[in-house]
Protein backbone atom coordinates (compact mmCIF):
# COMPACT_ATOMS: atom_id res chain seq x y z
CA UNK A 1 0.00 0.00 0.00
CA UNK A 2 2.70 2.14 0.89
CA UNK A 3 4.57 2.08 -2.34
CA UNK A 4 1.44 2.63 -4.44
CA UNK A 5 1.14 6.27 -2.46
CA UNK A 6 4.30 6.58 -3.37
CA UNK A 7 3.70 5.77 -6.95
CA UNK A 8 0.69 7.71 -7.01
CA UNK A 9 2.13 10.94 -5.32
CA UNK A 10 5.30 10.98 -8.24
CA UNK A 11 2.45 10.25 -10.50
CA UNK A 12 0.60 13.95 -9.68
CA UNK A 13 3.95 15.34 -9.42
CA UNK A 14 5.10 14.02 -12.88
CA UNK A 15 1.38 15.61 -13.66
CA UNK A 16 1.75 18.98 -12.39
CA UNK A 17 5.26 19.44 -13.81
CA UNK A 18 3.86 18.58 -17.40
CA UNK A 19 0.88 20.68 -16.86
CA UNK A 20 2.93 23.80 -15.65
CA UNK A 21 5.48 23.58 -18.54
CA UNK A 22 2.61 23.38 -21.28
CA UNK A 23 1.20 26.68 -19.54
CA UNK A 24 4.53 28.14 -19.33
CA UNK A 25 5.01 27.50 -23.19
CA UNK A 26 1.70 28.46 -23.79
CA UNK A 27 1.95 31.55 -22.13
CA UNK A 28 5.42 32.15 -23.98
CA UNK A 29 3.63 31.34 -27.34
CA UNK A 30 0.75 33.88 -26.57
CA UNK A 31 3.37 36.81 -25.75
CA UNK A 32 5.00 36.61 -28.42
CA UNK A 33 1.81 36.60 -31.09
CA UNK A 34 0.99 40.00 -29.69
CA UNK A 35 3.68 42.93 -29.68
CA UNK A 36 4.44 44.43 -26.44
CA UNK A 37 4.06 47.91 -28.73
CA UNK A 38 2.45 48.95 -32.19
CA UNK A 39 2.79 51.41 -34.09
CA UNK A 40 -0.03 53.37 -36.03
CA UNK A 41 0.35 55.85 -39.25
CA UNK A 42 -1.57 58.79 -38.18
CA UNK A 43 -5.10 58.40 -40.83
CA UNK A 44 -4.43 55.44 -41.72
CA UNK A 45 -6.32 52.56 -41.33
CA UNK A 46 -4.58 49.45 -40.10
CA UNK A 47 -5.60 45.76 -40.48
CA UNK A 48 -4.74 43.48 -37.86
CA UNK A 49 -5.75 39.31 -37.07
CA UNK A 50 -4.12 37.69 -34.00
CA UNK A 51 -6.76 34.97 -34.35
CA UNK A 52 -6.43 34.56 -30.59
CA UNK A 53 -8.98 33.94 -27.53
CA UNK A 54 -8.20 37.29 -26.53
CA UNK A 55 -10.35 40.85 -25.54
CA UNK A 56 -8.92 43.94 -25.22
CA UNK A 57 -9.87 47.42 -24.16
CA UNK A 58 -8.27 50.77 -25.45
CA UNK A 59 -8.13 53.53 -23.19
CA UNK A 60 -8.09 57.11 -24.41
CA UNK A 61 -8.40 60.49 -23.41
CA UNK A 62 -9.09 61.73 -26.62
CA UNK A 63 -12.67 61.09 -27.05
CA UNK A 64 -13.63 59.87 -31.04
CA UNK A 65 -9.52 59.52 -31.93
CA UNK A 66 -9.86 56.03 -32.31
CA UNK A 67 -12.16 53.90 -34.51
CA UNK A 68 -12.63 50.48 -34.91
CA UNK A 69 -14.07 48.68 -37.91
CA UNK A 70 -14.45 52.26 -39.38
CA UNK A 71 -16.69 52.57 -36.65
CA UNK A 72 -15.94 55.62 -34.01
CA UNK A 73 -17.04 54.35 -30.57
CA UNK A 74 -18.12 57.63 -27.93
CA UNK A 75 -15.94 57.32 -24.49
CA UNK A 76 -12.69 56.34 -23.10
CA UNK A 77 -13.04 52.78 -23.30
CA UNK A 78 -13.04 51.44 -26.83
CA UNK A 79 -13.31 47.29 -27.03
CA UNK A 80 -11.08 45.15 -29.47
CA UNK A 81 -11.98 41.15 -30.12
CA UNK A 82 -8.64 39.83 -31.21
CA UNK A 83 -9.78 36.38 -32.03
CA UNK A 84 -11.21 37.97 -35.24
CA UNK A 85 -9.68 40.22 -37.77
CA UNK A 86 -10.52 43.86 -37.33
CA UNK A 87 -9.16 46.93 -38.74
CA UNK A 88 -8.36 50.30 -36.49
CA UNK A 89 -7.43 53.93 -37.46
CA UNK A 90 -6.69 56.80 -35.29
CA UNK A 91 -6.54 60.72 -36.20
CA UNK A 92 -4.97 62.00 -33.52
CA UNK A 93 -0.65 61.67 -32.95
CA UNK A 94 -0.71 59.86 -29.48
CA UNK A 95 0.31 57.28 -27.19
CA UNK A 96 -2.67 54.53 -26.26
CA UNK A 97 -2.88 51.97 -23.74
CA UNK A 98 -4.35 48.38 -24.51
CA UNK A 99 -5.57 46.13 -21.53
CA UNK A 100 -5.77 42.42 -23.07
CA UNK A 101 -7.32 39.87 -21.32
CA UNK A 102 -7.49 36.05 -22.15
CA UNK A 103 -11.04 34.96 -22.74
CA UNK A 104 -12.09 38.44 -22.22
CA UNK A 105 -11.76 37.54 -17.92
CA UNK A 106 -7.60 37.35 -17.07
CA UNK A 107 -5.54 39.98 -17.64
CA UNK A 108 -2.68 38.94 -19.57
CA UNK A 109 -0.64 42.10 -20.78
CA UNK A 110 -0.96 45.82 -21.62
CA UNK A 111 -0.14 46.91 -25.37
CA UNK A 112 1.29 50.35 -25.67
CA UNK A 113 -0.15 51.95 -29.05
CA UNK A 114 1.62 54.91 -30.58
CA UNK A 115 0.48 57.17 -33.22
CA UNK A 116 3.31 58.24 -35.67
CA UNK A 117 3.45 60.57 -38.99
CA UNK A 118 4.05 58.91 -42.09
CA UNK A 119 7.42 58.82 -43.28
CA UNK A 120 9.16 58.37 -46.36
CA UNK A 121 12.37 56.76 -46.70
CA UNK A 122 14.47 56.68 -49.35
CA UNK A 123 16.62 53.42 -48.92
CA UNK A 124 20.51 53.41 -49.73
CA UNK A 125 22.25 50.35 -49.56
CA UNK A 126 25.56 51.55 -50.71
CA UNK A 127 28.85 50.24 -48.71
CA UNK A 128 30.20 53.12 -46.78
CA UNK A 129 33.04 54.01 -44.20
CA UNK A 130 32.55 54.47 -40.71
CA UNK A 131 35.01 56.61 -38.78
CA UNK A 132 34.20 57.02 -34.98
CA UNK A 133 35.57 58.79 -32.01
CA UNK A 134 34.83 58.02 -28.58
CA UNK A 135 33.58 60.21 -26.02
CA UNK A 136 36.36 60.20 -24.10
CA UNK A 137 39.19 57.42 -24.07
CA UNK A 138 38.06 53.94 -23.60
CA UNK A 139 40.10 51.78 -21.43
CA UNK A 140 40.05 47.89 -22.65
CA UNK A 141 41.91 46.78 -19.30
CA UNK A 142 45.00 47.18 -17.40
CA UNK A 143 48.84 45.52 -17.84
CA UNK A 144 51.92 45.47 -15.81
CA UNK A 145 54.64 48.01 -16.63
CA UNK A 146 58.53 46.00 -15.97
CA UNK A 147 59.99 49.43 -13.92
CA UNK A 148 64.05 50.30 -14.22
CA UNK A 149 64.42 48.63 -10.51
CA UNK A 150 63.56 45.19 -11.91
CA UNK A 151 60.22 45.04 -10.44
CA UNK A 152 57.13 45.01 -12.02
CA UNK A 153 53.90 47.46 -11.08
CA UNK A 154 49.99 47.87 -12.21
CA UNK A 155 49.13 50.90 -11.35
CA UNK A 156 45.86 51.06 -12.91
CA UNK A 157 44.70 47.35 -11.20
CA UNK A 158 41.31 47.68 -9.73
CA UNK A 159 40.89 51.04 -10.15
CA UNK A 160 40.26 50.53 -13.91
CA UNK A 161 37.86 48.77 -15.49
CA UNK A 162 37.56 47.53 -19.19
CA UNK A 163 34.95 49.35 -20.71
CA UNK A 164 36.01 52.61 -18.66
CA UNK A 165 35.98 56.18 -20.10
CA UNK A 166 38.77 58.47 -19.35
CA UNK A 167 37.06 61.97 -19.93
CA UNK A 168 39.88 64.32 -17.91
CA UNK A 169 43.00 64.04 -16.49
CA UNK A 170 44.29 66.86 -13.84
CA UNK A 171 41.49 69.22 -14.34
CA UNK A 172 42.16 68.42 -18.52
CA UNK A 173 39.01 67.28 -20.76
CA UNK A 174 40.27 64.51 -22.15
CA UNK A 175 39.07 63.96 -26.45
CA UNK A 176 42.11 61.38 -28.11
CA UNK A 177 44.65 58.89 -26.08
CA UNK A 178 47.71 61.29 -27.46
CA UNK A 179 46.00 64.24 -25.22
CA UNK A 180 46.00 61.30 -22.29
CA UNK A 181 49.51 59.52 -22.52
CA UNK A 182 51.25 63.01 -23.12
CA UNK A 183 49.26 64.16 -19.43
CA UNK A 184 50.94 61.04 -17.99
CA UNK A 185 54.72 61.60 -19.24
CA UNK A 186 54.44 64.81 -17.93
CA UNK A 187 53.10 64.17 -14.40
CA UNK A 188 57.00 64.22 -12.89
CA UNK A 189 55.88 61.22 -10.81
CA UNK A 190 52.75 62.58 -9.27
CA UNK A 191 49.44 61.35 -8.23
CA UNK A 192 47.22 61.81 -11.06
CA UNK A 193 43.24 62.65 -10.70
CA UNK A 194 40.99 61.21 -13.24
CA UNK A 195 37.46 61.56 -13.90
CA UNK A 196 36.24 58.44 -15.54
CA UNK A 197 32.71 57.24 -17.17
CA UNK A 198 31.61 54.16 -15.82
CA UNK A 199 27.89 52.50 -16.80
CA UNK A 200 26.96 56.47 -17.88
CA UNK A 201 28.01 57.45 -14.00
CA UNK A 202 31.14 59.66 -13.96
CA UNK A 203 33.44 59.73 -10.93
CA UNK A 204 37.05 60.53 -9.78
CA UNK A 205 40.12 57.98 -8.90
CA UNK A 206 43.58 58.79 -8.19
CA UNK A 207 46.17 56.76 -9.72
CA UNK A 208 49.81 56.99 -9.34
CA UNK A 209 52.13 56.79 -12.24
CA UNK A 210 55.46 54.68 -12.67
CA UNK A 211 58.36 54.97 -14.12
CA UNK A 212 59.24 52.28 -16.91
CA UNK A 213 62.44 51.01 -17.99
CA UNK A 214 62.29 53.38 -21.11
CA UNK A 215 62.25 56.44 -18.52
CA UNK A 216 58.33 57.57 -19.55
CA UNK A 217 55.75 57.54 -16.83
CA UNK A 218 53.16 55.24 -17.18
CA UNK A 219 49.63 53.72 -15.76
CA UNK A 220 49.52 50.66 -17.27
CA UNK A 221 46.27 51.04 -19.26
CA UNK A 222 45.61 49.51 -22.35
CA UNK A 223 43.33 52.40 -24.32
CA UNK A 224 41.85 53.27 -27.79
CA UNK A 225 39.57 56.33 -28.87
CA UNK A 226 38.80 55.42 -32.82
CA UNK A 227 37.63 52.87 -34.82
CA UNK A 228 37.09 52.78 -38.40
CA UNK A 229 35.02 50.04 -40.83
CA UNK A 230 32.86 48.96 -43.74
CA UNK A 231 29.21 48.98 -42.86
CA UNK A 232 26.37 49.89 -45.39
CA UNK A 233 23.63 52.73 -45.45
CA UNK A 234 20.50 51.88 -44.52
CA UNK A 235 17.80 55.25 -45.37
CA UNK A 236 18.13 58.88 -45.87
CA UNK A 237 14.48 60.67 -44.42
CA UNK A 238 12.90 63.50 -45.90
CA UNK A 239 14.41 66.02 -43.47
CA UNK A 240 18.31 64.21 -44.31
CA UNK A 241 18.33 62.10 -41.14
CA UNK A 242 20.41 58.85 -41.99
CA UNK A 243 20.59 55.48 -40.77
CA UNK A 244 23.22 52.55 -40.92
CA UNK A 245 23.80 48.75 -39.84
CA UNK A 246 20.58 48.65 -38.08
CA UNK A 247 23.12 47.22 -34.87
CA UNK A 248 25.39 49.49 -32.64
CA UNK A 249 29.23 50.16 -32.88
CA UNK A 250 30.99 47.88 -30.29
CA UNK A 251 34.71 47.87 -29.27
CA UNK A 252 36.11 44.36 -30.40
CA UNK A 253 37.89 43.71 -27.09
CA UNK A 254 35.16 44.62 -24.66
CA UNK A 255 32.27 43.47 -26.58
CA UNK A 256 30.78 47.03 -25.49
CA UNK A 257 28.71 49.83 -26.86
CA UNK A 258 30.88 52.46 -27.66
CA UNK A 259 30.12 56.09 -26.88
CA UNK A 260 30.61 58.04 -29.80
CA UNK A 261 31.31 61.69 -29.62
CA UNK A 262 31.53 62.23 -33.26
CA UNK A 263 32.28 60.46 -36.34
CA UNK A 264 32.33 60.45 -40.27
CA UNK A 265 30.62 57.90 -43.28
CA UNK A 266 32.27 58.01 -46.05
CA UNK A 267 32.28 56.58 -49.64
CA UNK A 268 33.90 53.07 -49.74
CA UNK A 269 34.80 51.26 -53.13
CA UNK A 270 34.62 47.49 -52.57
CA UNK A 271 37.98 45.75 -53.34
CA UNK A 272 36.98 41.84 -52.72
CA UNK A 273 34.42 40.20 -51.32
CA UNK A 274 35.65 36.77 -49.03
CA UNK A 275 32.84 34.23 -49.06
CA UNK A 276 30.84 33.13 -46.10
CA UNK A 277 31.85 29.50 -45.22
CA UNK A 278 30.09 26.75 -41.91
CA UNK A 279 31.90 28.86 -38.73
CA UNK A 280 33.80 31.41 -40.83
CA UNK A 281 31.23 34.76 -41.22
CA UNK A 282 32.56 36.02 -44.84
CA UNK A 283 33.83 40.17 -45.17
CA UNK A 284 33.11 42.70 -47.59
CA UNK A 285 37.18 44.23 -47.78
CA UNK A 286 37.16 47.92 -48.94
CA UNK A 287 38.92 51.09 -49.00
CA UNK A 288 37.60 54.23 -47.55
CA UNK A 289 37.94 57.46 -49.40
CA UNK A 290 38.26 60.64 -47.43
CA UNK A 291 38.98 63.00 -50.28
CA UNK A 292 37.34 66.28 -50.06
CA UNK A 293 34.20 65.21 -51.84
CA UNK A 294 33.45 61.53 -50.51
CA UNK A 295 32.36 62.54 -46.73
CA UNK A 296 28.89 61.21 -47.29
CA UNK A 297 27.77 62.65 -43.49
CA UNK A 298 28.72 63.23 -40.11
CA UNK A 299 27.62 60.32 -37.11
CA UNK A 300 25.91 61.80 -34.32
CA UNK A 301 24.66 58.76 -32.25
CA UNK A 302 25.56 55.18 -31.95
CA UNK A 303 22.28 52.58 -30.43
CA UNK A 304 22.30 49.70 -30.51
CA UNK A 305 19.68 49.79 -33.33
CA UNK A 306 22.29 51.52 -35.37
CA UNK A 307 24.33 54.57 -36.08
CA UNK A 308 22.64 57.60 -37.09
CA UNK A 309 23.37 60.99 -38.41
CA UNK A 310 23.35 63.99 -40.86
CA UNK A 311 23.49 63.62 -44.46
CA UNK A 312 25.62 65.76 -46.84
CA UNK A 313 24.01 67.63 -49.74
CA UNK A 314 26.84 68.51 -50.91
CA UNK A 315 28.43 64.73 -51.76
CA UNK A 316 24.86 62.52 -51.31
CA UNK A 317 22.80 62.51 -54.28
CA UNK A 318 19.14 61.29 -53.47
CA UNK A 319 17.76 62.88 -57.03
CA UNK A 320 18.11 59.57 -58.92
CA UNK A 321 16.52 56.74 -55.93
CA UNK A 322 13.51 56.06 -54.78
CA UNK A 323 11.58 56.96 -51.40
CA UNK A 324 9.50 54.37 -49.95
CA UNK A 325 6.74 54.50 -47.47
CA UNK A 326 7.74 52.96 -43.99
CA UNK A 327 6.51 49.83 -43.67
CA UNK A 328 5.39 48.97 -39.94
CA UNK A 329 6.19 45.94 -38.53
CA UNK A 330 2.62 44.04 -38.19
CA UNK A 331 2.30 44.51 -41.84
CA UNK A 332 5.84 42.77 -42.09
CA UNK A 333 4.49 39.10 -43.74
CA UNK A 334 6.90 35.66 -44.25
CA UNK A 335 7.53 35.08 -47.62
CA UNK A 336 9.63 36.55 -50.19
CA UNK A 337 11.64 40.40 -49.90
CA UNK A 338 14.18 41.88 -51.60
CA UNK A 339 17.67 43.55 -49.88
CA UNK A 340 19.97 46.19 -51.28
CA UNK A 341 23.22 46.29 -51.07
CA UNK A 342 26.54 46.82 -52.95
CA UNK A 343 28.82 43.74 -53.27
CA UNK A 344 29.92 44.66 -56.75
CA UNK A 345 30.49 48.00 -58.54
CA UNK A 346 26.82 48.98 -57.83
CA UNK A 347 23.74 48.97 -55.88
CA UNK A 348 21.86 45.82 -56.33
CA UNK A 349 18.32 44.34 -55.47
CA UNK A 350 18.21 40.50 -54.36
CA UNK A 351 16.14 38.60 -53.48
CA UNK A 352 15.60 36.89 -50.27
CA UNK A 353 12.86 35.12 -48.21
CA UNK A 354 11.85 35.93 -44.70
CA UNK A 355 11.30 33.15 -42.32
CA UNK A 356 10.82 34.12 -38.78
CA UNK A 357 8.44 36.91 -37.42
CA UNK A 358 9.57 38.07 -33.59
CA UNK A 359 7.30 40.66 -32.61
CA UNK A 360 8.50 40.77 -28.99
CA UNK A 361 12.21 40.12 -29.25
CA UNK A 362 14.29 41.91 -26.13
CA UNK A 363 16.96 42.55 -29.00
CA UNK A 364 15.42 44.78 -31.04
CA UNK A 365 18.25 44.22 -34.31
CA UNK A 366 17.08 40.61 -34.45
CA UNK A 367 13.25 40.92 -35.41
CA UNK A 368 13.18 38.25 -38.23
CA UNK A 369 14.75 35.96 -40.12
CA UNK A 370 15.65 36.28 -43.19
CA UNK A 371 17.38 33.41 -45.51
CA UNK A 372 18.95 34.37 -49.01
CA UNK A 373 17.58 32.81 -51.93
CA UNK A 374 19.04 35.03 -54.97
CA UNK A 375 21.50 32.44 -56.86
CA UNK A 376 23.72 35.59 -57.97
CA UNK A 377 24.11 37.14 -54.60
CA UNK A 378 25.30 33.50 -53.19
CA UNK A 379 27.58 33.19 -56.05
CA UNK A 380 29.05 36.46 -54.97
CA UNK A 381 28.99 35.97 -51.25
CA UNK A 382 27.17 32.70 -50.39
CA UNK A 383 24.95 34.75 -48.35
CA UNK A 384 25.78 37.42 -45.87
CA UNK A 385 28.54 38.58 -45.10
CA UNK A 386 30.25 41.11 -42.59
CA UNK A 387 30.06 44.68 -43.92
CA UNK A 388 26.24 43.95 -45.35
CA UNK A 389 24.91 45.03 -42.33
CA UNK A 390 22.44 47.92 -43.16
CA UNK A 391 20.97 46.41 -46.17
CA UNK A 392 17.91 47.26 -46.46
CA UNK A 393 14.81 45.07 -46.34
CA UNK A 394 11.71 45.87 -48.71
CA UNK A 395 8.37 43.87 -49.17
CA UNK A 396 4.97 45.44 -50.96
CA UNK A 397 6.59 48.58 -51.73
CA UNK A 398 7.51 49.30 -48.54
CA UNK A 399 10.77 49.67 -46.54
CA UNK A 400 10.60 47.56 -43.85
CA UNK A 401 14.05 46.49 -42.16
CA UNK A 402 17.73 46.35 -42.35
CA UNK A 403 20.00 43.31 -42.60
CA UNK A 404 21.86 42.94 -38.83
CA UNK A 405 23.01 39.70 -38.48
CA UNK A 406 24.46 36.57 -40.10
CA UNK A 407 24.17 32.82 -38.88
CA UNK A 408 27.70 32.02 -38.08
CA UNK A 409 27.24 28.17 -39.02
CA UNK A 410 25.03 28.96 -42.13
CA UNK A 411 26.21 32.03 -43.93
CA UNK A 412 22.90 32.11 -45.93
CA UNK A 413 20.52 32.96 -42.77
CA UNK A 414 21.02 35.97 -40.59
CA UNK A 415 18.66 38.42 -38.66
CA UNK A 416 17.08 41.51 -39.41
CA UNK A 417 15.72 44.61 -37.88
CA UNK A 418 12.13 46.14 -38.26
CA UNK A 419 12.78 49.55 -39.62
CA UNK A 420 10.20 51.64 -37.31
CA UNK A 421 12.78 50.59 -34.43
CA UNK A 422 15.62 52.38 -36.08
CA UNK A 423 13.51 55.51 -36.89
CA UNK A 424 11.82 55.77 -33.35
CA UNK A 425 16.44 55.97 -32.21
CA UNK A 426 17.05 58.22 -35.05
CA UNK A 427 15.42 61.19 -33.65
Amino acid sequence: MEGQKIYRRVLISILILVLGAIGILSYRNLDKRIPDNIKLIVNETENLNFSLPMEGHIHSDYVGAISINNKTVLGNKLHVNFSKPFSICADELGTYDVQVKLFGIINFKKIKVDVIEDKLLTPCGMSVGINIKTDGVLVLGTGVIACSDGLNYEPALNILKSGDYIVEADHIEISNKKQLIETIENCGGKDIELVIRRNENESKVIIKPVMGADGVYKIGAWIRDDTQGIGTLTFVDEEGIFGALGHGITDIDTGLLMNVKEGELYKADVLQINKGHKGEPGEIIGVIRKGENDLYGNVIKNTKQGIFGVISEKCFNSEKMKAYPMGLKQEVKKGKATILCQVTGKIEEYEIEIEKIEMNTANFSKGMVIHVTDKKLLNLTNGIVQGMSGSPILQNGKIIGAVTHVFVQDSTRGYGIFVENMVKFSK
